[in-house]
């Protein structure tokens, strides 16, 4: 299904050309999660992998992570040095682009960029098509805007029990059109946008952002403001 002209929605990515579009991984949440005694199994990475087979077709000539790559902020622990590289090496396979965009959490990406030979960017814009984090204001000049860091997810209730799904969401910021993408972790489900406070300065007045769920396949969910 697609967001917005030929931007595609495929799983927790989007597809634009040639080009996929991926956020906030949080590689290694699950250990920084047990070094605060929050013990979890650590099925993130072998999911991760999973998912990004799944969508890595023959198109995609190049990849985009849209910030965040990693989760610790002040050190890389043995689990992000390692699985990280290995989901670069499956992203670079058969001779793909990859492009870092700098996330909040990417404080000390440096060396495993460098291992890589990959430079880390502010923002990519691909023709009129800006992709950048968004927790830091900036001008944005393309008419398009994809940022991740909002992690946005929604709960729906019944009688019985709540689910949650993690959603992609698309409304303007000025005379732009803005896209949020969500996280690619899958450890957590990501902020209730329901309920839950906006994370990114892009992300101004939410009422009219639609909302489109991610579960078997991508549901349009029509707008928050129906929803409330």
């Amino acid at each position: 299904m697609n967001i917005h002209n030929n931007i595609e929605m495929r799983d927790l990515s989007l597809v634009y050309k040639d080009h996929l579009i991926i956020s906030d991984l949080h590689i290694g949440l699950e250990e920084a999660l047990n070094k605060q005694g929050i013990l979890i199994p650590r099925f993130q990475f072998e999911e991760i992998k999973t998912k990004l087979k799944k969508i890595l077709t023959k198109e995609i000539k190049t990849v985009v992570v849209n910030g965040d790559l990693k989760h610790e902020f002040g050190t890389i622990s043995e689990q992000e040095w390692r699985h990280t590289l290995e989901v670069l090496d499956l992203c670079l396979e058969n001779n793909r682009n990859v492009i870092l965009v700098k996330g909040n959490h990417d404080t000390i990406l440096d060396p495993i960029a460098e291992k890589k030979n990959l430079e880390i960017l502010e923002e990519y814009v691909v023709d009129d098509i800006t992709i950048i984090h968004g927790n830091k204001l900036k001008e944005i000049k393309t008419k398009i805007i994809i940022i991740g860091h909002e992690h946005p997810a929604i709960r729906v209730q019944d009688n019985i029990r709540t689910e949650s799904y993690k959603c992609f969401l698309k409304g303007d910021y000025k005379d732009k059109t803005l896209i949020i993408i969500p996280s690619f972790s899958l450890v957590t489900q990501g902020t209730n946008i329901l309920t839950e406070k906006d994370l990114s300065p892009f992300y101004e007045s939410r009422d009219n952002f639609e909302v489109f769920i991610v579960g078997d396949k991508i549901y349009s969910f029509g707008k928050i403001k129906d929803l409330i």
